[in-house]
């Protein structure tokens, strides 16, 4: 058995454990019954999009060959702009695909218009705003800039993200999804991205959770009335 002093120590240093890890620990345990009961359709806000959207088959196009392009061609893209198609070409440039003029950006009457063509058409537009950049903590983040966001009116804060370069309808984000946001960040522990399961804070905590827990056993055992008569009896029979 572990002597008095060793096992005061012990039972202090799981006490403390307890205190530093029990936040964290009830924000995994929230989120995960959050993650668990939340459909990810509905997160990702397939409710607000005309999932059903088709575009129209487009006629008369010209050959991707005969667009002015020094680099040549290693990725090529359809676009449809306001009912007119463009060829998004390596990533970087939109042309006309029936004149070939290349298109530096799109407009924010574009933007509505392929904006209507993605959302549902009961939605009823607020603003419209481009923005340039967008921090590690923006719901927009890691995606094309400039982009034009278009706000909707109505309690779930909703929100469309067209790239203003290639005309992409990139994403929508409400109020569910900001609240899955914040507690994927609490449960990864990852405050910047929200996506590095790596991070050294996770590891940490991990790794004294696990102390946490095995203590608590050591703890039962060294305390329990039934192991002590257990080892009462071994020895009594050792000694007989």
């Amino acid at each position: 058995m572990i002597d008095r002093k060793k096992a005061m120590a012990l039972r202090k240093a799981h006490r403390y454990l307890g205190i530093i890890l029990g936040a964290q620990f009830i924000m995994w345990t929230v989120s995960g019954m959050y993650f668990s009961w939340t459909d990810i359709d509905s997160i990702h806000g397939d409710q607000f999009k005309n999932l059903n959207f088709v575009p129209e088959k487009q006629a008369a196009l010209i050959s991707p060959s005969e667009l002015e392009t020094s680099e040549g061609i290693n990725h090529l893209e359809l676009r449809i702009i306001n009912d007119q198609p463009y060829y998004w070409v390596n990533k970087s440039m939109l042309y006309n695909a029936h004149s070939g003029v290349a298109k530096e950006t799109i407009t924010e009457e574009e933007a509505m218009s392929i904006a209507r063509d993605h959302m549902q058409d009961h939605l009823e537009v607020a603003s419209v705003e481009a923005i340039e950049k967008a921090g590690k903590h923006h719901e927009y983040r890691e995606k094309m800039l400039p982009a034009y966001v278009i706000s909707y009116k109505g309690d779930e804060a909703l929100k469309a993200y067209i790239s203003m370069q290639d005309g992409k309808f990139q994403t929508v984000r409400h109020r569910d999804w900001r609240i899955f946001d914040f507690l994927w960040m609490t449960h990864t522990m990852d405050y910047e991205g929200r996506d590095d399961f790596n991070t050294t804070v996770l590891r940490a905590f991990s790794l004294l959770g696990l102390i946490t827990v095995l203590s608590g056993f050591v703890l039962w055992y060294i305390s329990s009335p039934t192991v002590r008569k257990l080892q009462k009896r071994i020895k009594a029979k050792t000694v007989s």
